[in-house]
């Protein structure tokens, strides 16, 4: 897609690690514990390999694929420089990184970024880093002394991408707004991403994602009509790191076309508001808003959860009339109710959707879970398992697609999902190879990144 992108400095020193270990004496497998398709989890195959020792990386803009031809990721020889701190930013970056690009992220000396400290459950690592921060290089500045600053700066000369999710005027104060940057780097892609963006009366106002789900209308339309629940992940910053990441590749493009950099002005609440557009227009013309309806679909019924007799719940979904006439003939044993006038389309079962889970869980009561997934597959019912964390570390369709790598840390190797699109190693197919590469220490590539400098 980007194939023609022109790199713009410095010579990219990122790739697939060499997967290399070393254990009495004998090289193991290069892909091992990855192909496999027996029952054990990413986890328990981590658990039951030998340590690594010794293993040395390998640094290339391209790979070779199993068939010893050359493969070049789309954002090869693109630079990417990020202050970046928390989800959006670090999300954003990874992506780009995962395509090829290699991202130099900027961080506090010491502390580094504050996501790190969120929590210690990766081998004493936080979850949010890991996720987010692969394949990147750490260099630790302090932008507030002229010197680091002046090291950034120069930086900027062999760059394409810059990503900043400081606060809305920070970046003008450090003399790094597209605004001063573009006429010394024509070519220059800027990209900042806060909370409500760089201009408007909320552009000064703290952001964090729970506040902008609040804002956003994101809690009026979860949880139940007596109490709101947040999203269970940060989703205002994780929609926000994808336009993000989408923004910067047309960017690249366009840059390819007029020979112009180009600057990017994400935030939060726009980017979760667009999430926002089917209760928007559910509401258009001051009409009521959807009652919020737990786990359970808002404006299409049955669609959520319900509880089957050994204590468990299956999740179900009727889309149109012939799929509710065969849930109530094959599922629920009652055809008749398919044309009951309370039930006889989705608007009626929506208005009377507390009778008709009435007779649903009455009716699911004497099947286990396997039993009216069961039944629910005779009728071509789509459903789902209610999964915890733990069944989608075990997800068979995850583990048969062999969608689970691992990635290096300071802490040891750790499970990692390839991204969504890329192709498994070892596939014998065309497509995109992700890079899977080491999690940073604070200001582990400061050394080499300055020597490249001549600092």
């Amino acid at each position: 897609m980007l194939k023609n992108l022109r790199p713009r400095g410095l010579a990219l020193t990122v790739g697939l690690q060499s997967r290399c270990a070393v254990l009495s004496g004998r090289q193991l497998k290069d892909n091992e514990g990855l192909k496999s398709t027996s029952k054990s989890t990413p986890r328990e195959r981590l658990a039951s390999r030998p340590r690594r020792v010794g293993c040395q990386r390998r640094f290339a803009s391209t790979t070779t694929d199993r068939r010893g031809a050359q493969s070049t990721r789309p954002l090869d020889g693109i630079t990417v420089v990020s202050i970046e701190q928390a989800i959006a930013a670090p999300f954003c970056t990874r992506q780009l990184a995962d395509l090829g690009a290699r991202v130099i992220k900027i961080e506090r000396p010491g502390v580094g970024d504050f996501a790190r400290d969120y929590d210690t459950r990766v081998n004493g690592l936080a979850s949010h880093f890991v996720w987010t921060n692969r394949s990147k290089e750490s260099l630790a500045l302090d932008l507030k002394a002229p010197r680091d600053l002046e090291v950034l700066k120069k930086l900027l000369h062999q760059t394409d991408v810059l990503v900043q999710n400081l606060a809305p005027g920070a970046s003008a104060r450090l003399g790094l707004a597209y605004e001063t940057l573009k006429d010394i780097h024509p070519r220059l892609i800027v990209c900042d991403i806060s909370g409500y963006g760089q201009d408007g009366p909320y552009a000064t106002k703290k952001a964090y994602d729970l506040l902008v789900q609040s804002e956003g209308g994101m809690l009026s339309v979860t949880g139940t009509k007596d109490e709101p629940a947040k999203v269970g992940i940060s989703i205002a910053d994780i929609s926000a790191g994808m336009y993000a990441y989408s923004n910067i590749l047309a960017a690249l493009m366009q840059r390819e076309k007029t020979g112009k950099g180009s600057k990017i002005d994400i935030s939060l609440l726009e980017s979760l508001v667009e999430w926002m557009s089917f209760p928007l227009y559910y509401t258009f013309q001051g009409a009521p808003a959807p009652t919020p309806t737990g786990a359970s679909h808002a404006a299409i019924y049955p669609y959520g959860p319900f509880e089957t007799g050994d204590g468990g719940s299956v999740m179900l979904g009727i889309q149109n009339e012939r799929e509710f006439a065969r849930f109530c003939d094959i599922v629920l044993g009652n055809p008749s109710l398919a044309t009951d006038a309370r039930f006889a389309n989705n608007s009626l079962r929506v208005q009377n959707r507390d009778e008709l889970r009435e007779i649903i869980c009455k009716a699911l009561e004497k099947y286990s879970v396997s039993e009216a997934v069961e039944k629910l597959e005779m009728a071509q019912i789509a459903n789902a398992a209610v999964n915890t964390m733990q069944g989608v570390w075990e997800h068979p369709q995850l583990r048969a697609r062999r969608r689970w790598t691992e990635v290096e840390t300071s802490k040891g190797v750790i499970p990692a999902l390839l991204p969504p699109g890329c192709v498994p190693e070892g596939q014998d197919v065309e497509g995109l190879h992700a890079r899977m590469d080491k999690v940073p220490e604070v200001g582990e590539h400061n050394e080499k990144i300055l020597k490249e400098l001549g600092m």
